[in-house]
């Protein structure tokens, strides 16, 4: 039931990131339009329109460098932070590698092979790896339905 449940919450875990872009498209959009409309409030007058053009280019440039502030022109910094996820993930799977290890050589003489089974992948552990691969294939299945990769 765990497993499920996990699995569940993994795969509708997955929608968050595509909900995150569309908050975020949104908010690029009522921004854009914002901007537009400065531009046709202040087009009429003639003495204010260079001031406004100034600001509106410094406003479009900010939000420019702001989304691309994660590419920095060089290469191995922009892999470095290309990285930080996997790293993270590699990482922690190291750490639960090593968790099951010890677990297992704690158990090594005193228990038969189904009782390390029971043991070593445990309901928790199939409601950690539903949830991951369900988080994983669900965020494909919604980046494919959306259109991007």
């Amino acid at each position: 039931m765990i497993t499920l449940l996990a699995s569940i919450a993994g795969f509708i875990t997955s929608i968050i990131p595509e909900l995150l872009k569309f908050l975020r498209d949104r908010q690029d959009k009522h921004h854009e339009l914002q901007i537009m409309d400065r531009q046709m409030k202040f087009s009429g007058s003639s003495s204010n329109q260079a001031i406004e053009e100034i600001y509106i280019a410094k406003d479009m440039a900010e939000q420019v460098a702001l989304y691309h502030t994660y590419k920095t022109g060089i290469s191995w910094v922009d892999a470095l932070n290309g990285s930080v996820r996997p790293v993270l993930a590699y990482s922690f799977f190291a750490l639960y590698s090593a968790m099951k290890s010890i677990q297992y050589r704690a158990i090594h003489h005193s228990a038969s092979a189904i009782e390390y089974m029971d043991i070593l992948w445990s309901i928790d552990d199939q409601a950690i790896f539903a949830g991951i691969i369900s988080f994983y294939f669900g965020q494909r299945t919604f980046s494919k339905i959306t259109g991007r990769k």
